[in-house]
């Protein structure tokens, strides 16, 4: 592999397996809980350097989708939170619509999640200027995304076909 690639990771991620990514993640894209905000704080520390973090936002209408609530998620950036966690950047937001065939749900859960990207843009938070990103959209969905101001679309389906 070439010197200068950067290794994302993107899927649910145990607190336990944070140590093994660490030394060489570039950004892990879906921080769906406190805890693991600072177990990658305490990793990131142990290796001397600061990891780039989505936080994962749960906006469908599934059960099986992970991510913090909206309401949880601005309490992140209000007060002193983040601020406690000098080894992360926040870089931005990550959310996955309901699968469904019904556009205009995933158009509107799309809109919540760039609603919210916006809000928690215009507050005063430490770190802000590493908020640029937000990561929506996935293979079946990733047009309507890019339509909402998704920065980022993982496609994995698209590119490497359906999981066996």
């Amino acid at each position: 592999m070439p010197e200068d690639i950067e290794w994302h990771f993107i899927g649910t991620l145990q607190t336990n397996k944070v140590k093994y990514i660490a030394p060489f993640i570039s950004m892990i894209h879906s921080v769906d809980t406190l805890k693991l905000v600072q177990e990658i704080d305490r990793q990131a520390a142990r290796c001397s350097r600061a990891i780039r973090v989505l936080i994962e936002v749960h906006i469908a209408e599934e059960t099986s989708k992970h991510g913090f609530s909206v309401d949880e998620c601005k309490a992140l950036f209000t007060g002193d939170v983040l601020q406690q966690f000098p080894n992360i950047q926040v870089c931005g937001l990550m959310g996955m619509a309901t699968f469904t065939d019904n556009t205009d749900r995933v158009r509107r859960e799309f809109g919540l999640l760039r609603s919210l990207f916006e809000d928690i843009k215009s507050m005063p938070f430490t770190g802000r200027d590493f908020f640029t990103e937000l990561s929506m959209g996935m293979s079946d969905d990733y047009k309507i995304a890019i339509e909402a101001g998704s920065t980022m679309v993982r496609i994995g389906t698209g590119i490497f076909g359906t999981r066996q």
